[in-house]
């Protein structure tokens, strides 16, 4: 199991067009992966379920992964969310 914690600072937070790249993301991955924020979880393959943290900007989120990959799909998704942050 990998882990990573990191703050959300895109402007809409883990809204929308972001939570959509994310789980896109965490889908082509073998790996359970989930995202953790304000002591809710959430399976990053399930865009109801990320959407539903209700992520702003400034929080802090945890990626865990688990599993075959997880080193992969962690630094994946790690790089995409921090790339998020510098566009938006």
């Amino acid at each position: 199991m990998r882990s990573a914690t990191l703050t959300v600072r895109q402007k809409v937070g883990l809204h929308a067009r972001p939570a959509a790249m994310f789980v896109q993301q965490a889908m082509k991955h073998k790996c359970r992966i989930t995202i953790e924020s304000s002591g809710r979880k959430a399976d990053a393959k399930s865009i109801l379920q990320v959407l539903a943290l209700g992520v702003k900007c400034g929080q802090d989120v945890t990626i865990i992964a688990e599993g075959p990959e997880e080193d992969v799909a962690l630094e994946r998704l790690v790089t995409l969310m921090m790339d998020m942050e510098e566009k938006s």
